[in-house]
C-alpha cells in the first residue's frame, strides 16, 4: 500500500468516504437540502488555505503603520502610498484586502479605520506581537521540518531564557518588553477570574518586569509582594515599582528556578505565563518548589494559553501549540495536564474557572494541603 492510501480507519467511515469524493461535493453544492452546508463548508476550508496571506497582509498594515496614519481620518491610497514609499496601484491592493478583513472600510475612493482595526491598536502590546511574528513564520515556511525537529530555530533564538541560563541584557530586553506589553491583558483576565483576598504575601515566579505584580498590587493594595526573575530581566522591574510607587511592596530578589531556591514567605505563587514554556521534567522540579516553598493552605495561581484537550481550541492547539513548538521547549498544555501536574506535585483544592478569553489566558489555582 503507497504512503497516500487510505488508512484502515476509513472502513465504516462511509459518510466520510461520501463527502470525499469530488462528485459529491459538485452535486452537494447545488442540492437544495445540502448546498448551505456544503458552501458554508467550502467557504471554512478557503479561509484556512488563505490564512497565512491574511497574516501577511496583517504584518504588512503593521509594519507600514497604516492603522495610525488614519486615525487622523480617511485617506487615499495615492496619498498612504507615498507616505510609505510603495506604488498607489499596489498600496490599493493591500487596503483593498485590509477591508475585506474587517480591519479598514472604503469611504468614497478613500480608506478609513474600521471597528476591528481601532481596537487592534487598543490591544497592549498586539502590533509588537505581530511583528515579532517574523520570527515564527520563519520557522513555519516548512511546517513538516519543523514537526521533525530542527536543530535550532529562530524562536529558540529568540527566548533562549527558556534554557535555563541568565541571557545578555539587550536580548532580556527585547523579550521583557515585548512580553510586559502583553501581560496586561493577561494580568487583566487572570485577577477577573481569581480574587487574592486573604493572601498576605505574593511571590511572583518569572514575573518578568513585574506587569502582573503592578496589578495585581492595585487590585489587592494590602498585600506584600516579591518578584523572582533572572538577573538581567529584575533591573527593569525596579524602575516600573518606582514609577508607580509600589518600591516599599515589593522585593525583588533575582535568580533562576533552574539553578536557586524560591524565595521564602510567600502563602500564595504566582505562575504568569511559565509552565508552557517549559518541558514536563522542567515543570515537574518548579511545582514541587514552589510546593515546598509555601506553607500549609498556601494558594497556587497559574495562569497562561492552554489547548482544549479532548475539546480542542484554535487559539491553545493551533496558535500557541505550534509557538511552543518553535520554541523548541515547552507545550501548551490543556487544564486538564495541568491539573494533573499539579495533583502529582502534591496540590489538592484544584480549581479552573470559565475564562473571559481563552485566547489571551486560562487559570488553575491550587493549594498546598492543610
Amino acid at each position: 500500500m503507497s504512503e497516500a492510501a487510505d488508512p484502515p480507519t476509513w472502513r465504516g467511515g462511509w459518510l466520510n468516504r461520501l463527502v470525499a469524493r469530488p462528485g459529491f461535493q459538485s452535486w452537494a453544492s447545488k442540492f437544495p437540502l445540502t448546498r448551505r452546508r456544503a458552501r458554508s463548508d467550502g467557504a471554512a476550508l478557503f479561509d484556512v488555505v488563505q490564512g497565512f496571506v491574511q497574516s501577511q497582509v496583517l504584518m504588512a498594515l503593521v509594519e507600514l503603520d497604516i492603522f495610525r496614519r488614519l486615525r487622523a481620518g480617511p485617506q487615499s491610497a495615492e496619498t498612504l502610498g507615498r507616505a510609505c514609499d510603495v506604488p498607489a496601484d499596489r498600496m490599493q491592493i493591500l487596503l483593498q484586502a485590509g477591508a475585506a478583513l474587517g480591519l479598514l472600510k472604503r469611504k468614497r475612493g478613500t480608506f478609513a479605520l474600521a471597528r476591528k482595526g481601532a481596537a487592534l491598536m487598543g490591544v497592549p502590546g498586539l502590533e509588537a506581537m505581530i511583528r515579532h511574528h517574523k520570527a515564527f513564520y520563519d520557522d513555519l515556511r516548512d511546517p513538516v521540518a519543523l514537526l521533525r525537529g530542527p536543530e535550532e530555530t529562530q524562536l529558540s533564538q529568540f527566548w533562549p531564557y527558556v534554557f535555563g541560563g541568565d541571557v545578555p541584557a539587550r536580548e532580556a530586553g527585547i523579550y521583557s518588553d515585548l512580553m510586559a506589553q502583553s501581560q496586561r491583558l493577561v494580568a487583566e483576565d487572570t485577577l477577573r477570574a481569581v480574587s487574592l483576598k486573604g493572601v498576605r504575601h505574593l511571590l511572583d515566579v518569572g514575573g518578568g518586569t513585574g506587569a502582573f505584580l503592578e496589578a495585581a498590587g492595585q487590585a489587592a493594595p494590602q498585600i506584600e509582594m516579591t518578584l523572582f526573575d533572572l538577573p538581567s530581566v529584575v533591573p527593569d522591574a525596579q524602575t516600573r515599582f518606582d514609577r508607580v510607587g509600589m518600591t516599599d511592596r515589593v522585593r525583588i530578589v533575582p535568580g533562576s528556578f533552574h539553578t536557586d531556591s524560591l524565595p521564602a514567605g510567600a502563602d500564595a505563587v504566582s505562575l504568569i505565563r511559565v509552565l508552557y514554556d517549559h518541558s514536563d521534567d522542567t515543570v515537574r522540579a518548579l511545582l514541587a518548589a514552589v510546593f515546598d516553598a509555601l506553607p500549609p493552605g498556601g494558594r497556587l495561581i497559574v495562569s497562561e494559553p492552554m489547548g482544549g484537550g479532548a475539546r480542542p481550541d484554535r487559539a491553545g492547539d493551533v496558535y500557541f501549540a505550534f509557538y511552543t513548538m518553535a520554541m523548541q521547549t515547552g507545550r501548551a498544555r490543556s487544564a486538564a495536564d495541568v491539573e494533573a501536574l499539579l495533583g502529582e506535585a502534591g496540590f489538592t483544592q484544584i480549581h479552573s474557572p470559565p475564562p473571559a478569553r481563552a485566547y489571551v489566558t486560562r487559570t488553575l489555582t491550587a493549594r498546598r494541603p492543610d
